[in-house]
């Protein structure tokens, strides 16, 4: 049979898609939603399955809006053409590199943006601190060096954006394909360089293992449309989830539970990558559910990791919650390259180092935080307070 057709209020589904994706899971939890042009799955062990389908769901997408916008990376390849390229970048994202090379970096650049905030009574912790220290993370695992953390940000946010836009927004568009402009040219600036000096940044050991240079470019705007709002959101979010919920401070505070339970529930709770996009490849079916060639599928992490088959109480954040069901990094081939990187900026970084120069953080009264977004979400800004204030 064919998915059955499920309806949302687009506006809507931005702001919560969680009401909806229970509606889901509960009555079509695989089902065609005219708004978005997709077949949606929603269950956390049916994306587990079909992720690893390869020959059905596939990433290769020639007309998608990822290959479009930002060229033909990684993420957009299956079998040994995804693993070939997966395998160039290991040398920058390898669990390795991450512990002795990009932790002592992220340190130092995470104390001398609190440097600059230790005097503050109040301050945006998105804007001042979670966008800028994923900025200059990303500056030094890219081998962009000599642009801002802002920039960095503008890029990212225009791309995950246009990769989005699947209402055709002409404005959305033109933004993002200036922000495709400006890391091309920022590469430019930066290839003969690294080429002469090489280290361990992605721009440097993509152009050592002797990828193209179409290849090269993309696969950077890939890591720059993930690696920011990723890390961004995620450490923001996480922040957010610790002062709205002081009980689970306590629990981490007092030694029962880590950073890393903090962000692995986190991303759990409020994914920050809600989606992932699929070609039906070839007809076939799957839970009675016929699939025709050239149809496209969203996997729904968002909506898998509430699923109440999986995790109890689900809309609940809990950091001593066991999460090892959880698929925020994904499930199978294409599970997150960048996943130490981030599990080390935000959980050995970022929100030790914040917590600790400021222990009496808090929400700034009458902030009212408000999340967005589906296939990628997080808050835009996060008024928070310090014992500074007055």
């Amino acid at each position: 049979m064919n998915p059955p057709v499920f309806d949302i209020d687009p506006v809507a589904f931005k702001i919560d898609p969680y009401p909806v994706y229970h509606q889901m899971r509960n009555k079509a939890p695989i089902c065609f939603v005219p708004q978005l042009g997709a077949i949606l799955l929603t269950r956390r062990d049916d994306i587990f399955t079909c992720e690893k389908d390869i020959e059905i769901f596939s990433s290769e997408q020639p007309g998608g809006l990822m290959t479009v916008l930002m060229g033909e990376n990684m993420m957009r390849k299956d079998g040994e053409a995804h693993m070939r390229e997966r395998r160039m970048i290991f040398p920058t994202v390898s669990p390795k590199t991450v512990a002795n090379t990009w932790k002592e970096q992220f340190e130092l650049a995470a104390d001398t943006i609190l440097l600059g905030l230790i005097d503050r009574s109040e301050f945006d912790l998105v804007r001042d601190y979670a966008m800028p220290l994923s900025g200059e993370a990303l500056k030094l695992v890219t081998g962009l060096t000599h642009v801002s953390a802002q920039a960095m940000n503008q890029w990212s946010q225009a791309m995950i954006d246009g990769i989005a836009n699947y209402a055709g927004n002409p404005q959305i568009e033109a933004a993002c394909h200036e922000a495709t402009l400006g890391i091309d040219q920022a590469v430019s600036q930066r290839m003969e360089e690294v080429s002469k000096k090489p280290d361990t940044s992605l721009l440097s050991v993509l152009l050592q293992a002797g990828l193209d240079e179409a290849g090269v470019r993309a696969n950077v705007k890939l890591a720059i449309s993930g690696g920011q709002n990723e890390q961004r959101d995620a450490l923001a979010g996480a922040v957010y989830a610790m002062l709205a919920h002081p009980n689970q401070l306590e629990i981490v505070t007092a030694g029962n539970a880590s950073w890393m339970q903090v962000f692995d529930e986190y991303c759990r709770w409020m994914a920050p990558i809600g989606m992932s996009p699929r070609r039906i490849a070839k007809a076939g079916c799957y839970k009675g559910i016929t699939l025709q060639p050239e149809q496209r599928a969203f996997l729904m992490f968002g909506a898998a990791n509430r699923d109440e088959a999986c995790f109890d109480q689900p809309d609940v954040f809990d950091v001593q919650r066991d999460t090892s069901k959880s698929i925020a990094f994904g499930a199978g081939p294409h599970f997150c390259a960048g996943a130490w990187i981030s599990r080390c900026l935000v959980a050995g970084v970022g929100l030790p180092k914040l917590f600790e120069g400021f222990s009496d953080l808090r929400l700034a009264e009458g902030a009212e935080p408000r999340f967005e977004g589906w296939a990628f979400r997080g808050l835009p800004n996060l008024q928070v307070q310090t014992g500074r204030s007055g």
